[in-house]
């Protein structure tokens, strides 16, 4: 039986890579790419495949190439294409995810831009939470700035733009009701003050916190509207570009440099880096964490030059 059972599992896995090496599979991976900057490796392929293949149902058709044809014909392309990325980028998260970087924050970069922000006669943080998936970076930054509000931010408020590609996640976080599993990170103090009670065992941020976040959704592939992001301090876009290859890397990390206003602090995932991406950041190491630093003499800089 293990035999026959062995056998069956090599039979489905050749015929799986036969399947995935279909050229137009190749074709939707270039779409994919030119719409929004994720690349599949060829390793990696089979994710994009897969993704297809659930979307076939739906569509009405059987085979890469026919799916490909309506990818690539405008009468269908927008709105396929959209549904599409919204099964390639399902993402997994929790609140409280990152501790090391909320203490990076009180400890350190929360005085400092309180510091310099105030000289300019400025008591507002601007915060953007880029591919922030179903809500939970973005839900966990408006509820420890809250925390905060009687401490470093007294008298100060902030604001939250949180983004994503896909549409289905938008529409979760902004319902804001997650599971255990979502908020196995999150205190008992947190989950009495900031949620309610909701559907079994769930719980709903509370509209306080909702209000200090807005959720919308962004193509970071999109000059255009990324041209739109200024004047923030804070930028989080954490396991996110794990996605893009080095070339859309280096074009969405520009237009990341370019919003914040110096100083400013962009963070990543803690697996990530900006090594051979670019230059113009500062790498800053702290205590279990490390981020990313538009310094001061960078707008200076660029007044003089």
């Amino acid at each position: 039986m293990p035999a026959e059972i062995q056998a069956k599992k090599q039979a489905t896995t050749a015929l799986r890579d036969v399947e995935e090496r279909d050229p137009f599979y190749l074709k939707i991976r270039d779409l994919v790419y030119q719409a929004c900057g994720i690349y599949h490796s060829e390793e990696k392929l089979y994710l994009l495949a897969g993704a297809c293949k659930r979307r076939m149902p739906a569509s009405r058709v059987t085979g890469a190439r026919p799916y490909f044809e309506l990818l690539a014909n405008p009468a269908t392309r927008v709105i396929e294409l959209r549904e599409l990325l919204n099964e390639i980028t399902i993402g997994e998260t929790c609140l409280f995810r990152s501790p090391p970087q909320l203490n990076a924050l009180q400890n350190v970069i929360l005085p400092e831009l309180i510091a310099t922000r105030s000289k300019l006669g400025l008591h507002k943080l601007r915060i953007w939470s880029a591919g922030c998936s179903t809500g939970e970076e973005s839900y966990t930054l408006a509820m420890f700035l809250l925390e905060q509000g009687e401490k470093l931010l007294k008298g100060w408020t902030f604001e939250i733009m949180a983004t994503d590609l896909n549409d289905r996640s938008i529409e979760a976080a902004k319902a804001g009701v997650y599971g255990t599993y979502a908020l196995r990170n999150t205190t008992d103090l947190y989950r009495r003050k900031y949620f309610v009670a909701a559907e079994g065992e769930k719980l709903r941020v509370i509209d306080a916190v909702k209000a200090r976040i807005s959720f919308s959704r962004l193509n970071l592939n999109d000059d255009s509207k990324m041209l739109f992001m200024k004047g923030l301090d804070l930028i989080f876009c954490c396991n996110v570009l794990i996605y893009f290859d080095v070339p859309s890397k280096r074009r969405v990390v520009q237009h990341f440099f370019s919003s914040l206003t110096p100083p400013g602090y962009f963070f990543l995932g803690h697996a990530e880096s900006l090594y051979q991406v670019t230059d113009e950041f500062r790498l800053v190491h702290l205590p279990g964490a490390t981020m990313y630093l538009k310094p001061a003499a960078a707008a200076e800089g660029k007044t003089k030059a």
